[in-house]
């Protein structure tokens, strides 16, 4: 949930910064694409208390990006000094940056978008009428009219970089920039339950959130109902503490996903600090961390948690787009998050039901004339239904039977795979809900995707319809699978990458897991045929598959005074 920032609103007069703060801030060029834009509308949105935020972009916001909020508006007077650099409302005077408790403060986020674009301002702080002002091509108003506006603002960027072809050119396809964009304000509409958001592009509208509160509200706004009925609530405070003493309590809200529903990548865990959603990996290993073994290998989870810190232990002054943050102990705050996450989760349902006849059947067949290099291997047998006990000449081998078995199915499937990845139908066709931002990059990766095996169509604003799923050695993956397809792919990898990566995934789902149970000629022929694959040491994801530990190393932990041959 949003931190409260009376501050903003018991100052609320536009003013100009004196020098010596203006040198303090971390200035440079905020706008660099549409995205940016919206970013900077949104926090000033939010700043102004608003409850409903509206965001409208025709094509991919170079050419309308329009933010109406019903927040607190400004008179006539700082309508004009808002679009003069380096004015603002949101730092009083005499006031540190590093107690700043509203998302904007630098005071040049209008000013750098009337630089760039052409930009109309219609806003009223209550009074009788409102007031338009219109600047282009540079800070400063153009016009300063009133005109009829209920209490709140909107603000309307047209013709984005028109006078820079050299920027415009520099953008990516219209696709990935809109992409972009519902990134950023499925972010702010995530990490801002208590706010009602949407978004529309071209007319329709892509996805909207209450505003009621609840994150798994806004969860089922962004995402769907799969996700937002299979959500944990976090409500944590923890105590922090500082040299001298306690420093004040960390709280986190949020809702985690339970470990059902993943993604492969870490990009659908959001982190807030202080109401500011930001990129922090730190933070976001923490969240990861704190699921423990609840997470299948190699798989993330999708989970919001917003992060509110004592004053003075998060800096925001760090990069101009201030998407980085600077912790004051990100040790101690990145434990508080994972102890926080794990405690919430204690109560899931940790068992796995996981069908393993058929797949464990298929890969232990009998080696034709294949050698393996584990021929000479006996099994001694299993440790905590994980690890399987072997005895190899002088040396014993500790196997990871998920990591082996992953390893041989994995081999498998890419044999299988001869430059064409197989197809199985899906009848009837699977209607599959995808965010905003994959929903986008969809008509991006269109090819792509065909080429890794998906047939799709679009079916809506964020739906798309599945026809068919690649299906390498005749297992089909799920049709929801194309999410992580799509994320693969926005991350810039090609239609290769893209099939290793699926194949991997098919991989791990079916194979051991800790837990499962393993009869001694079953163990025999698993190591028998990960002894024949091509690389048997590592797991396709490259954590090794066997370790190895030599008698002289048991001579010299039991102070033994040789080997038993010797």
């Amino acid at each position: 949930m949003s931190k409260e920032r009376p501050d903003a609103q018991a100052d609320a007069a536009v003013r100009r910064l004196d020098d010596e703060t203006v040198a303090s801030v971390a200035a440079g060029e905020v706008i660099t694409r549409p995205a940016d834009v919206v970013v900077e509308l949104l926090e000033n949105a939010l700043d102004a208390g608003a409850s409903r935020i509206d965001v409208d972009v025709a094509g991919d916001g170079r050419e309308r990006i329009r933010v109406r909020d019903d927040g607190r508006g400004m008179s006539p007077q700082d309508a004009e000094l808002a679009v003069e650099r380096h004015t603002t409302s949101k730092l009083r005077r005499g006031a540190s940056l590093a107690a700043v408790d509203t998302l904007g403060f630098r005071g040049e986020a209008l000013p750098s978008v009337a630089t760039v674009a052409t930009l109309e301002l219609l806003t009223n702080d209550g009074g009788p009428r409102g007031t338009r002002v219109v600047a282009s091509g540079g800070p400063g108003a153009d016009l300063v009219e009133p005109t009829g506006r209920g209490r709140g603002t909107t603000v309307t960027v047209r013709e984005l970089f028109a006078d820079a072809p050299a920027r415009r050119e520099s953008l990516s396809a219209a696709a990935t920039e809109f992409a972009r964009v519902s990134d950023a304000v499925s972010r702010y509409a995530l990490v801002n339950p208590d706010v009602s958001f949407s978004l529309a592009h071209d007319g329709s509208e892509v996805f909207s959130t209450p505003g009621t509160g609840d994150f798994d509200d806004a969860l089922l706004g962004v995402y769907d109902r799969e996700v937002a009925s299979r959500t944990v609530a976090i409500d944590a405070e923890r105590g922090l503490d500082a040299e001298g003493g306690s420093a004040g309590d960390l709280v986190l809200r949020g809702a985690l996903v339970q470990p059902s529903v993943t993604r492969a990548r870490r990009e659908h865990v959001y982190v807030a600090v202080d109401g500011r959603p930001v990129r922090n990996a730190r933070l976001r290993r923490a969240v990861v961390e704190g699921y423990g073994d609840l997470l299948p290998d190699d798989r993330a989870p999708i989970a919001v948690v917003s992060v509110s810190l004592p004053d003075s232990w998060a800096d925001h002054n760090v990069h101009p787009r201030k998407r980085e943050v600077r912790l004051r102990d990100p040790d101690a705050v990145a434990a508080g998050v994972e102890a926080a996450v794990r405690d919430a989760l204690s109560t899931t349902d940790r068992r796995r039901t996981e069908d393993l006849s058929m797949d464990l059947d298929d890969a232990l067949e009998p080696l034709s004339e294949a050698e393996s290099a584990f021929e000479d291997v006996d099994v001694i047998g299993q440790f905590r239904e994980l690890y399987l006990l072997c005895e190899a000449d002088d040396d014993l081998l500790v196997v990871d039977q998920h990591a082996a078995h992953e390893r041989v199915n994995y081999e498998r499937l890419r044999a299988a795979v001869d430059g064409e990845t197989p197809r199985a139908p899906v009848d009837p066709a699977a209607t599959v809900e995808l965010t905003p931002a994959q929903r986008a990059a969809v008509d991006v990766h269109r090819d792509d995707l065909a080429a890794l095996g998906y047939e799709i169509e679009p079916f809506g604003e964020s739906t798309v319809r599945v026809r068919a799923v690649p299906a390498p050695m005749g297992r089909a993956p799920d049709p929801a699978s194309v999410a992580d397809a799509v994320d693969a792919l926005r991350r810039g990898e090609s239609p290769d990458d893209g099939r290793d990566a699926l194949l991997k995934d098919l991989a791990c789902h079916p194979s051991l897991k800790a837990g499962d149970d393993l009869g001694t000629e079953e163990a025999a022929a698993l190591i028998e045929r990960l002894g024949a694959c091509e690389n048997p040491y590592a797991c396709p994801h490259g954590r090794p598959t066997v370790l190895s530990i030599d008698e002289a190393a048991l001579v010299r932990g039991f102070g033994r005074r040789g080997t038993r041959m010797d």
